[in-house]
């Protein structure tokens, strides 16, 4: 990508192994990508080293290569026949990202980041829907893209490095002033933020998910740490949730680093303490406290979680310079974002249907946990796990569906290139009374069929994604307009029966 006028290697922090102190004329981690004069970065991946594509990239006039020491090893003879600067460092991903910081220049003045399994897109959206409150252009990036004064579609929660300085730099030069990112697990480990001037940063929870990337629980752990133990500076601000078992271990880590600690949570060692919660059809109450001063709201949230990710997102705007009583006048502003506990259609009998992103199973027992005391009937699960994708929580995840709602379907989500009826059968094997109904229009179907007055019924998976991946095709699919369909079609169905 081109960033405006050529700069030459050390304008961008980088030292040439070999070769003359090249000028750049743009960075690319694509070799489809390389014109003249541009910086190849020939990054390891998980299935293959970015420098099988040197030599095209070579080919296609790179005035420099990026890259570590395997890859140099593996591009050695089409690097020997090269003019052009190679640059070898131990970290490529944190090179490259710094170099992209710099080559883009411009950031929002404001920036805070959020990691966690759950609850990443909800506390990144209403710390953006606080500061607009408050007057200043702001936005969200994310799962959901980049949303608020400035929008861009996104392909990843926490994009690569060049892409996300450039939309960076973008949002700044359109006037946006604050931003608040979601900070992925793979993003931290492939070093994308590096490179982000963060002043706040926050933590809300961790369960297992990912184990096909990561491994083991503690090398996912590690890579969501890095958020405070490398991204987050010196002097900073961590806003840690202390009601997770592993609150007290990451605030630790950050005091460690030299930040200030922000506890949230119902723990009597929070400065931003949960009192008391009371739910109602339509949203809750909260009390909470802030360094001893008890507050109440009225919040039109769904789901006791909410209340969580709320105080995270308005500790991360505290930390961030805001007035802590302007902050809390706000908080019966924010509405829920799009495919977190949405709530998507009501049927005339009064039953309600709602889409949520859950897609681990801590993350389903909580959502499922969350709407039941807004439900006087019997709640109603959707639930369905991903292709290529960890294979380990498939069962958890229907055990947690079953451990919490009173019937449960099982169908598909995104089978990507796996047989969806084994996936389906994996899922199973934790709730074997549940019925599987691999059409995922036609189980949204059943399960509003099944809904009586006070019931209600939660798809859990998919949350705002509108389309549905099988093989390599992406199918239109949004849960929450075919739940309406289903809806309308069986209220229409019923009435005329009636007539």
């Amino acid at each position: 990508m081109s960033g405006g006028q050529a700069r030459t290697l050390a304008q961008l922090g980088l030292a040439p192994t070999r070769g003359a102190q090249a000028k750049v004329t743009g960075l690319t981690i694509d070799s489809r990508e390389v014109r003249e004069g541009m910086l190849f970065a020939a990054l390891p991946g998980t299935r293959v080293h970015g420098a099988s594509f040197i030599e095209k990239a070579l080919a296609d006039g790179a005035a420099a290569i990026l890259t570590d020491a395997e890859g140099a090893r593996i591009a050695r003879d089409a690097l020997s026949g090269s003019d052009a600067a190679l640059v070898v460092t131990e970290d490529a991903r944190a090179a490259l990202s710094c170099a992209a910081a710099l080559w883009f220049g411009a950031q929002p003045e404001t920036m805070v980041a959020v990691t966690g399994t759950n609850g990443k897109t909800s506390v990144a959206s209403f710390a953006r829907q606080i500061w607009l409150a408050m007057g200043h252009e702001a936005i969200n990036v994310g799962t959901t893209g980049v949303e608020g004064s400035f929008a861009a579609p996104l392909a990843h929660t926490t994009p690569d490095a060049i892409t996300l300085h450039k939309v960076l730099a973008e949002a700044a030069r359109a006037g946006v002033s604050h931003a608040a990112m979601e900070a992925s697990s793979h993003g931290l480990d492939q070093r994308r933020l590096d490179g982000v001037q963060l002043v706040a940063a926050g933590f809300t929870n961790f369960s297992q998910d990912h184990l096909d990337y990561h491994e083991t629980f503690e090398a996912y752990f590690e890579a969501k740490a890095a958020l405070f133990t490398r991204v987050l500076p010196e002097g900073g601000v961590a806003v840690i949730n202390m009601d997770d078992p592993k609150g007290p271990q990451m605030a630790a880590l950050a005091e460690g680093r030299g930040q200030d600690v922000l506890r949230v949570g119902r723990s009597e060692a929070a400065q931003l303490r949960l009192l008391d919660q009371r739910f109602n059809p339509t949203g809750q109450s909260l009390r909470f406290s802030w360094l001893g001063d008890v507050h109440q709201v009225d919040l039109p949230l769904i789901g006791g979680f909410q209340a969580e990710n709320l105080l995270v997102a308005a500790g991360l705007v505290i930390g961030a310079g805001a007035d802590a009583e302007r902050v809390f006048q706000l908080l019966p502003e924010m509405e829920t974002v799009r495919g977190r506990m949405q709530l998507a259609a009501t049927r005339r009998n009064g039953a309600a249907v709602f889409v949520d992103f859950a897609h681990t199973p801590d993350a389903i027992s909580t959502a499922i946990e969350a709407l039941r005391p807004h439900v006087m009937g019997r709640l109603v699960a959707i639930i369905g796990a991903g292709g290529d994708r960890d294979t380990k929580k498939r069962p958890l995840m229907g055990q947690a569906a079953a451990a919490h709602a009173d019937l449960v379907i099982v169908t598909d989500d995104n089978p990507r290139s796996e047989d969806p009826a084994a996936i389906r059968e994996a899922v199973m094997e934790g709730c074997p009374d549940a019925s599987n109904v691999g059409d995922r229009a036609e189980a949204i179907l059943r399960g509003v069929a099944a809904l009586g007055p006070g019931d209600a019924l939660l798809v859990l998976g998919k949350g705002h994604e509108t389309g549905q991946t099988i093989g390599s095709d992406v199918l239109p699919f949004d849960d929450a307009e075919q739940a309406s369909v289903a809806v309308m079609a069986l209220d229409a169905a019923e009435a005329g029966e009636g007539a």
